[in-house]
């Protein structure tokens, strides 16, 4: 019983976090009734099926092993090896903040995108993972610069249409946001090496790494 009690008052939300909170839910549903009369975000709102999936963490994951597998070249040892630890950091970093913070989901006005990945909302993975991702192409092994523009509005399409499509709140994709900045920043301090990519490529696989090519 006492116990009981202990957790209830340890759950319980300070007063403060509770108006932030209200305020939170009213700016969303705010944004999520302004997205129905302009262009811009209702045609977000319309895609952001399309958008969820294109940064589903089971869709990167498993799409990022196949490219592991089918482009065996040792210029992309570096990339393959670190966003496929930062992909996996990023679930798990995720996945147990949700089950403490343990905010649920909006409850959508509409049916436009059918069910949920989860029950818990805070921090959304689907914005930590975009902003992880393009700080990884951009600062850790940047891409060419004529991509920052179209990588970049994804981010930010990604993020917008989460609150849209009333699977997160505003505070929810701020901090995904910001949680796949942190997640990059760490990334880059434990970049792997050439070397050590390439060790642990061999490693994962049963087949031998030599000079660029596969020898069973």
């Amino acid at each position: 019983m006492d116990l009981l009690g202990h957790t209830e008052e340890k759950r319980k939300v300070p007063d403060m976090l509770q108006k932030i909170l209200q305020y939170d839910v009213q700016i969303t549903k705010k944004l999520v009734e302004l997205s129905q009369n302009v262009t811009a975000l209702r045609s977000l709102r319309i895609h952001s099926k399309f958008l969820e999936v294109s940064c589903h963490g089971i869709v990167w994951l498993a799409g990022w092993l196949t490219f592991i597998w089918l482009f065996n070249n040792k210029d992309l040892y570096q990339l393959q090896v670190n966003m496929l630890f930062a992909l996996i950091l990023d679930i798990v970093i995720i996945a147990v903040t949700k089950a403490f913070v343990r905010r649920r989901r909006p409850i959508p006005m509409s049916k436009l995108i059918p069910g949920n990945p989860d029950k818990y909302s805070f921090p959304s993975g689907h914005a930590s993972r975009a902003a992880m991702v393009a700080f990884i192409l951009i600062y850790c092994d940047p891409i060419s610069m004529i991509f920052f523009p179209p990588l970049m509005a994804w981010v930010g399409a990604v993020a917008i249409s989460r609150v849209l499509a009333e699977r997160h709140y505003i505070l929810d994709v701020l901090a995904g946001l910001g949680i796949g900045v942190l997640e990059g920043l760490i990334i880059s301090v434990v970049w792997f090496s050439q070397s050590t990519a390439a060790g642990i490529l061999t490693s994962l696989s049963d087949e031998k790494v030599d000079g660029g090519e596969y020898h069973v």
